[in-house]
């Protein structure tokens, strides 16, 4: 089988550092200290797939240099390289990044058509609506997840989960369904704005427990619960002492507005609670602020990402391996509606499996002002 790779060398760079994003602030984004990750999470991606015997029977179809050459030479698959422009580098900021840009990917996109039975990509949402806007009808695509938000349906859960989805591809055990591709307006989003539409569908391979649905708005008749379950944990957040690492969403914000603070809807606010009164103090918080607090034992509060099933991993990368490895199980507070966990688990993928195990397993998540329920997390 011959499939296509086509990896975004800058995606996923923003978030980390709290920029939500990576489209148009790369220079900003490596002002905050964020460095290359899409190579990275590609890699792991093609580790798993080399477990397989049937990985033998793929040969790769993969852009030149920094969108899949480089990488491709580090493993023993066969592939081919579309070398349809030199790829070069820039240095920003002293680091070097590769030229490339979202014309890259379509034109890589084109010189497949036909020669490929399905593209893989190494991206998020942006590069996924790239993809979609040039894909035909018959070319099956997979994400693997590797930019900040990817509320697109096109995305496996982890990078090993799009190894295991491509060999069940590859035995005829994974349907193809159509999926949406689904981007937002990033400048938007950084000032705490959801702008987000559908820009087209996608055929993907699917199996359910490997691939990620779309993400989903709050049903209208659950906003007044919403609101109550807000009041009860703002009422024993009061009376809990301590640091808190407040997450993105709606439902948090919630939460941040009745504790009286301006905090953001779609980063990560650090709050000191001390006698029933709270203070600000990191707002829109990256990684290494999350760090700095750290040691002083805080809970994080997070809600579920609609449709998605994620607490971490999508859109809260600050939530980092560093920055959870130390924070006990018990210290982790998970706010959501019955309908956010209507598929029964919940997810995680920091890229750190140790980190991960220890989050996984049951987990205790508010569901209503009186009533908790245990989750199992995947």
């Amino acid at each position: 089988m011959r499939v296509g790779l086509i990896i975004n060398p800058i995606a996923g760079m923003g978030g980390k550092v709290a920029l939500k994003g990576t489209d148009g602030v790369v220079e900003e984004a490596i002002r905050r200290g964020a460095r290359p990750i899409a190579a990275d999470v590609a890699r792991l991606f093609l580790h798993e797939l080399s477990n397989y015997a049937e990985a033998r029977d793929i040969e790769f179809l993969i852009g030149p240099g920094p969108l899949g050459e480089d990488l491709l030479a580090e493993f023993d698959f066969p592939y081919e390289v579309i070398r349809h422009r030199e790829v070069g580098y820039r240095e920003v900021l002293g680091v070097r990044i590769p030229d490339t840009d979202s014309d890259d990917t379509k034109e890589l996109v084109k010189r497949m058509l036909g020669r490929v039975e399905l593209i893989v990509f190494a991206g998020g949402d942006g590069t996924a609506r790239d993809i979609v806007e040039t894909i035909d009808e018959k070319t099956p695509l997979l994400g693997i997840p590797t930019g900040v938000k990817m509320y697109s349906g096109v995305f496996a859960y982890s990078p090993e989960d799009a190894a295991r989805l491509l060999v069940e591809f590859l035995r005829g055990n994974a349907n193809l369904g159509e999926r949406d591709v689904r981007d937002i307006d990033e400048d938007a989003y950084r000032h705490d704005e959801v702008k987000a539409r559908t820009y087209g569908r996608a055929l993907v391979p699917v199996v359910e427990t490997l691939i990620q649905g779309s993400k989903e708005r709050i049903p209208v008749d659950e906003e007044d619960e919403l609101d109550a379950i807000a009041e009860a944990v703002v009422e024993e957040i009061l009376e809990n002492d301590g640091i808190y690492f407040l997450g993105s969403g709606s439902t948090i914000k919630r939460i941040k507005d009745r504790l009286g603070i301006d905090g953001t809807l779609l980063g990560v606010d650090v709050v000191e609670v001390r006698n029933g009164r709270t203070r600000l103090l990191v707002r829109d918080a990256a990684e290494k602020d999350l760090l700095q607090f750290a040691g002083d034992s805080p809970r994080v509060m997070v809600t579920v990402i609609g449709g998605l099933g994620f607490i971490f991993g999508r859109g809260n990368q600050q939530f980092s391996a560093e920055v959870l490895r130390g924070i006990p199980k018990e210290n982790i507070i998970v706010v959501a509606t019955p309908s956010k966990l209507r598929n029964g688990s919940l997810r995680v993928y920091t890229g750190d499996r140790e980190v991960d195990d220890k989050l996984r397993g049951y987990i205790r998540v508010r569901v209503s002002p009186w009533m908790e329920r245990m989750v199992k997390v995947v």
